[in-house]
């Protein structure tokens, strides 16, 4: 057996949910842009474009060097695209180095780094041939070491006969040293392992036949998730593939001291609210594109695009909701709102077919996402300028 499969259940669980009523009404302004919440947005700009945005370009430049490097050029080529075609990920990640009350270079280089990881594995298990879920397993267990110095490092796919060169292994090892650089590093450890390992739920998305998905997730979601969540099991799912939860426990670990109460109520601010909300937006942007192409998606599971849209927006109310009312919450609040302001800025979400869901997934995302959604539009009118 994989070794990720043994030490799927070796974890300790998280503490169950302890749920907060704070949402009063869906007429409520969950982002209101009150002083602290504007302080909060123009320090977190000022952060991102002076210092973020620079050094993850930096970074990204780096490991394309890197890629280069891989001697397979099938490999290679996976690895080139992952950086260039998903480039996004990687500066949505390294938002969260504004949450912390000062920078933190090692915080930095962890999200940007384990994101090109992410990516990378992703872009391989959805498209290199003859894959098994124990292959996909193995791959994504790459993704659990990175964030765990203390266990010894495997090749992840020399079974796979995949000539890297080394780079998933640089990948690991630079998040690992990036994680022993934190110091309040040791603190989320038990939380964090456990999220990490749940990402194996990305080998059932990629390898499971479809006829077959929807009874594999159930089964992986009543094994992993035995108590009672306000979401319904394909949003747990959904959250369990995303990594927002695992981003917002490491700016946690930039604080020397950190108390345990804090550490439990961020990461059930971010899962499943953030973490689901993610990856239902993804599938509402690019639903039609992965039906064309015959992908899964989550989105999918609703039975009603009317239905969608209130669950997406109920999403959007309580992430927003609750990652705003942690402590130093306004901060949490603009990288919430600006990952929908990101993804309903696309061409996707304003084109007619989805442009009335996207306008009420945005009032359900206060009126900080409302105020970023325009910023955000002109940055990818922006960026196709540059790129072409």
């Amino acid at each position: 057996m994989c070794p990720a499969l043994s030490r799927f259940k070796s974890r300790r669980e998280p503490p169950a949910p302890r749920h907060k009523t704070i949402v009063r009404g869906v007429g409520d302004d969950p982002a209101p842009l009150t002083h602290r919440q504007l302080r909060a947005l123009l320090g977190a700009a000022t952060r991102e474009l002076s210092w973020g945005l620079p050094l993850t370009v930096l970074e990204l430049r780096g490991w394309r060097h890197r890629a280069l490097r891989i001697p397979s050029s099938a490999v290679r080529e996976v690895a080139l695209h992952a950086l260039d075609d998903k480039r996004g990920n990687t500066h949505g990640a390294a938002l969260f180095s504004v949450i912390p009350r000062r920078r933190s270079r090692p915080l930095l280089r962890l999200l940007t780094t384990y994101q090109v990881l992410w990516d990378f594995l992703d872009s391989l298990t959805e498209t290199w041939p003859g894959l098994t879920p124990e292959d996909m397993l193995c791959l994504h267990g790459a993704l659990s070491e990175a964030v765990d110095p203390d266990v010894p490092m495997r090749a992840h796919y020399a079974r796979l006969a995949l000539p890297d060169g080394g780079y998933v292994r640089a990948l690991v090892e630079t998040c690992r040293s990036c994680c022993r650089a934190l110091p309040g590093f040791r603190t989320i450890v038990p939380i964090l392992h456990t999220e990490a390992q749940r990402i194996g739920v990305q080998a059932i998305n990629h390898s499971v036949e479809p006829a077959h998905m929807t009874q594999a997730l159930q089964a992986w979601v009543t094994r992993e998730y035995p108590g009672t969540y306000e979401v319904a099991w394909f949003e747990l799912a959904a959250a369990a593939g995303a990594n927002l939860a695992i981003y917002a426990l490491l700016a946690l670990a930039t604080e020397t001291h950190c108390s345990p109460d804090r550490i439990i109520d961020t990461y059930h601010a971010y899962f499943p609210w953030a973490g689901a909300l993610a990856t239902m937006l993804d599938g509402f942007v690019d639903q039609f594109d992965d039906a064309h192409r015959g992908e899964h998606c989550y989105v999918t599971y609703y039975k009603a695009p009317a239905e969608a849209t209130a669950q997406i927006s109920r999403l959007t109310l309580r992430c927003l909701s609750e990652t705003h009312s942690l402590e130093h919450g306004e901060r949490h609040a603009v990288v919430a709102a600006a990952m929908v302001a990101m993804y309903l800025s696309r061409d996707s979400a304003r084109a007619i077919p989805l442009n009335t869901a996207s306008r009420q997934i945005a009032q359900a995302g206060g009126s900080l996402t409302r105020a970023l959604l325009p910023v955000l539009r002109l940055w990818r009118i922006s960026n196709k300028s540059r790129a072409s």
